[in-house]
């Protein structure tokens, strides 16, 4: 634990700040908040991370994560004074602010609203940033909390508006803290109340049903692609479904194009197209070159953020799917499945992908797959046709037979 022991915040007395480094994930921060006469007036822990999307020059959009706050300070901190209600102040990395406000009613208090600022100014963390300036982000919380209760709140919880997605969990925190003791009693937030079971009235047993996610309707379409400098070298059009089961829960994600970010990369062996929103950290799809003819797709790498704060990742680099000459395109308009692993699986939809020589920014003639062949419906046939003719082969080894065993007696 790292303390820090800052200037009198006026009307507060001595304010001790206590930082504790959590996660690399995640940031675990500690407040206490002390009046003149030492005793704590504010106390407040929590951890939380930031997913901003901003608009590029080149007119693409980028998404970019501060879940690493960098130096910390808490200029600005304060209990009550004449003027305001008590305020959490946290100022971290380059041109980032973040402000909570209390307020106090009669038997209770609120966490009254939550502000948060970043510059896009800072090219490191915003690099190609269309517009250039300090930006804040205001919304109202308005939760009330009895007084002498410290809030908790364990579970994720997420305020999202505009371009901003702020994320918080393990919060505890007491404005008005009374007699300089931060309370034991606890109010919940709703996440963190136990669940109410009702008892039958009759000791039935029904068995358990089977976890399976609630179907979705078919994605959208998605068009991505990839340059290398004012060169196309990747296209990709499809709609993709995502398949889950983390801790034996079953869910379905269908990827919303119009919400999606993508970049990528080119290579004379490998291209990479990696897909990223405000919930999906990164979907990279990677194409190898294989006998110095044809293409494939040979690995998929996926994290995305959970509801609980943590992280759900997979990959697998042995894949074998979507198989196509060099210098043509691949499509496969009928649903395909990709099975990365046992607990993920990506549904494709109105595919089309070509990673390598691409010219002019369009696709070359497309290898379709074998779902899609105009020839499909000939096996069928074929098999009835096969079969037919075995039934009549067998009929007429038959008739022949038995007419021989006839003949070969003779009346006395």
């Amino acid at each position: 634990m790292v303390c820090f022991r800052l200037s009198p915040v006026p009307g507060s007395g001595l304010v001790l700040l206590c930082l504790v480094l959590g996660a690399v994930s995640s940031y675990a921060l500690e407040l206490n908040l002390t009046d003149s006469e030492k005793a704590t007036c504010l106390y407040a822990k929590w951890q939380m991370n930031f997913t901003i999307r901003y608009e590029t020059t080149g007119k693409t959009f980028k998404t970019v994560t501060i879940s690493d706050l960098g130096t910390v300070t808490y200029n600005g901190s304060s209990c009550v004074d004449e003027q305001t209600g008590p305020k959490i102040a946290v100022q971290f990395r380059s041109g980032f602010f973040w402000v909570v406000n209390f307020t106090e009613e009669a038997t209770s208090y609120l966490i009254d609203s939550i502000s948060f600022s970043y510059d896009t100014s800072d090219n490191t963390t915003f690099p190609d940033a269309k517009d250039k300036g300090l930006i804040t982000v205001s919304d109202p919380v308005g939760l009330k909390i009895p007084l002498n209760n410290i809030f908790r709140c364990n579970s994720l919880s997420t305020l999202e508006k505009n371009d901003v997605v702020q994320h918080y969990w393990d919060v505890h925190v007491q404005a008005f803290v009374q007699n300089g003791t931060v309370s034991t009693e606890e109010f919940l937030c709703g996440k963190d109340k136990p669940s109410t079971t009702v008892v039958p009235t009759s000791p039935t047993t029904v068995p358990s049903p089977t976890m399976t996610p609630t179907p979705q309707e078919k994605p959208q379409v998605g068009s991505y692609s990839v340059h290398n400098g004012s060169r196309t070298c990747l296209l990709a059009t499809m709609a993709l479904q995502l398949n889950i089961t983390h801790d034996k829960v079953a869910s379905i994600i269908n990827i919303n194009p119009n919400k999606t970010n993508f970049t990528g990369s080119c290579h004379p062996q490998t291209a990479l197209l990696r897909l990223n929103n405000n919930n999906i950290k990164y979907l990279d799809f990677v194409f190898a070159v294989k006998n110095e003819n044809r293409f494939y797709l040979k690995e998929v790498n996926f994290s995305m953020y959970l509801v609980n704060g943590s992280v759900f990742s997979i990959s697998n680099n042995s894949l074998t799917y979507w198989d196509a000459p060099l210098g043509s395109s691949y499509m496969c308009n009928k649903e395909q499945t990709v099975s990365v692993s046992g607990g993920f699986q990506i549904n494709t939809f109105d595919l089309r992908v070509q990673p390598f020589n691409v010219m002019e920014g369009k696709y070359s003639t497309a290898e379709e797959c074998s779902a899609d062949s105009d020839l499909n419906f000939l096996i069928p046939v074929a098999v009835g046709v096969a079969l037919g003719f075995l039934i009549i082969v067998v009929f007429i080894s038959y008739m022949i037979g038995r007419r021989k065993s006839r003949t070969g007696y003779q009346s006395v």
